[in-house]
């Protein structure tokens, strides 16, 4: 024993030594050097032998278009091809993600000069916004060109790092942060992302992997946008303008439609809506924002969505049997436009025509298309208790609605447009057959409602008579001390799926809410157990009553189970708005055996939620 002829403190003392000169030298290999690229600013360079690649998305990432993000996505190699244009390259930019567009615990990507040499790298931010390299390199830099009209950066990374530090690309809202550097850096941890100019954008990066199909030869179109507006100087702006439809138009299909955006104004113009109004009322004319006080009150009566897309979304294709009715006996000569400016620089004089172009054709295809409303109605009854971090609210399509309301062979849901308002975090449609999912309809695990558009969907869902659709929604209310009430105010909440399928029924909406009976029980024993159970005066509302209760983990435990396991009222809707024939009130809640499972990622070893874009073999 080599410590035979030593004392215990002799001993001791080399032990300790020896342990020291291993940890440094454990410490020293974990923080070798990063293996960072150096770039060249005043040449193009081809870094990695990639052939050229379409980049057939893009989005404008800053209001003045200073920046603008291009992709293409592989996925066969799981991988994203990004170019990003820099207009005027000072001495550096950020780009990277994180959950909901947070500048910390983000997954980043540097380009920065030291003043003498210029470098490209993997890196992130902590909970401070300090900047750090990544000791995993996930970020393989293939080209730098100096362009005419700007410096360009191609570059490509994994869904799946398998890096904790990174972001997990997938289906789904893609929060995207961007930062200028304005000064050089001796070294990338001098970064501050709180101390540089930021902003957030939001795409959709991952899109079905299919090819539009082939449009028809007799194809007209109609232009449904703003009539030169000018861009109010303010940060957020809702124009709504009522467009009138040709008086006795026949009926025909929309095969597809895309934006029409004012050259100029790609980085203001964040999202349009069109909605068809109710065809029994009379709409006025306006064109105005849509929260002035003294708009036609009328314009309210039109609700159903048409047609919608979000900055960065590509045209909008119905599938090759089905097309959208317009026109024709029944339906409503008027559209409403309703346009989203996002002007944070206050920019002044703007003139914008944008909206939405309508390809229609009066060759009708075999199925009419339809849009129904799936998740909870809009109402009070259903609450979501203040200072929660994740609470879940489910709305049923119930079996015995489907089979009631359902054609024998069932539909094809082709597309949805997830929505919640301010609080809503994450959405997920599955479909049940029996008591088992069966697939997946639309899932956004980042969802912003201030992004929304409509989303094709990888695959088709056949949804058969019997069957069920559950919506689920996540809501996050830290920032209030009141509850949160279902209904249409914008500090309100909403739980809607609206599915684009085929072929048309008369089933328009299929949603729920909790039993109103269970609720006032749920009411009585809350108060009870708090000792607030005194006689009220008179009949206090749902939403008084969700008021006044006392809210602590235990009242908001006790309600999230009552929402899980009380029997609800469902709203199987014709499109005249009355119930089909039935008994609609006490259905219980779904059993459901067997959840879906995702593929997981090589480097994974436990379960994750599921990604609903699949990788083809």
């Amino acid at each position: 024993m080599i410590f035979k002829n030593l004392g215990l403190r002799d001993a001791t003392i080399m032990y300790f030594t020896a342990l020291a000169a291993l940890m440094i030298i454990l410490v020293a290999s974990y923080q070798s050097p990063v293996h960072i690229t150096e770039v060249s600013l005043t040449q193009s360079k081809t870094y990695s032998s990639v052939p050229p690649l379409p980049m057939p998305f893009r989005v404008p990432l800053d209001p003045r278009g200073e920046l603008q993000l291009a992709w293409n996505v592989s996925y066969k190699d799981q991988e994203v091809y990004m170019r990003l244009r820099i207009k005027e390259l000072r001495h550096g930019v950020v780009l990277g993600f994180s959950g909901r567009g947070e500048l910390t615990n983000a997954d980043l990507v540097v380009l920065w000069d030291s003043g003498i040499k210029s470098y490209f790298g993997d890196a992130w931010s902590d909970s401070n916004g300090r900047v750090s390299l990544d000791n995993q390199q996930d970020y393989e830099l293939i080209q730098a060109t100096q362009k005419s009209d700007g410096f360009y950066l191609l570059f490509k990374r994994s869904f799946s790092t398998c890096d904790p530090r990174d972001f997990l690309i997938e289906e789904g809202t893609v929060h995207i942060i961007y930062g200028f550097i304005e000064q050089p850096l001796t070294s990338l941890e001098k970064l501050n992302l709180s101390r540089i100019q930021t902003g957030l954008q939001r795409v959709l990066m991952l899109r079905p992997d299919t090819p539009p199909p082939k449009l028809p030869s007799n194809l007209q179109t109609m232009d449904v946008v703003s009539p030169d507006v000018i861009i109010p100087t303010q940060e957020t702006t809702y124009w709504c303008h009522i467009k009138k439809l040709p008086e006795n138009m026949q009926k025909n299909h929309i095969v597809m439609y895309e934006p029409v955006i004012t050259p100029g104004n790609e980085a203001i113009v964040h999202h349009i809506e069109v909605f068809e109004c109710n065809p029994d009322i009379n709409i006025p004319d306006y064109s105005g924002d849509c929260e002035d006080k003294m708009k036609p009150g009328n314009i309210n009566y039109c609700r159903h969505v048409l047609a919608a897309w979000a900055m960065g979304a590509e045209p909008f294709y119905y599938p090759p049997d089905a097309g959208l009715p317009m026109g024709g006996p029944g339906s409503s000569r008027f559209l409403r436009l309703e346009v989203h400016y996002h002007n944070p620089l206050l920019l002044t004089g703007r003139r914008d025509s944008s909206g939405i172009r309508l390809h229609y054709t009066s060759s009708l295809r075999p199925y009419d298309a339809g849009i129904m409303e799936l998740g909870l109605v809009y109402t009070p009854l259903m609450a979501i208790p203040p200072k929660q971090q994740a609470f879940y609210l489910s709305g049923y399509c119930s079996s015995k609605c489907t089979q009631t309301a359902l054609p024998q062979g069932g539909i094809y849901i082709f597309a949805s447009q997830l929505h919640t308002h301010l609080a809503g975090r994450e959405l997920r449609t599955v479909l049940v057959r029996g008591t088992k999912e069966i697939m997946v309809v639309q899932e956004d695990k980042h969802f912003s409602t201030h992004y929304q558009a409509i989303r094709n969907l990888q695959n088709m869902a056949h949804v058969l008579p019997g069957d069920v659709l559950i919506t689920k929604c996540t809501f996050n209310t830290e920032d209030r001390s009141k509850p949160t009430m279902g209904g249409f105010g914008i500090m309100d909440e909403m739980c809607v799926n609206y599915v684009h399928y085929y072929p048309r029924t008369q089933l328009e909406l299929c949603k729920s809410h909790v039993d109103p009976g269970h609720l006032q029980k749920y009411f009585s024993f809350i108060n009870r157990y708090y000792g607030n159970d005194q006689c009220v005066c008179g009949e206090p509302s749902v939403s008084d009553q969700y008021s006044q209760l006392h809210w602590d983990a235990f009242s908001s435990t006790v309600l999230d189970s009552l929402y899980n396991t009380a029997p609800y009222s469902m709203h199987c809707n014709q499109s005249s708005a009355r119930l089909f024939p039935g008994q609609w009130d006490k259905e219980y809640v779904p059993v459901v055996t067997s959840t879906l499972e995702a593929p997981r990622y090589p480097c994974e070893g436990g379960s994750r939620a599921k990604t609903t874009v699949p990788i083809p073999v």
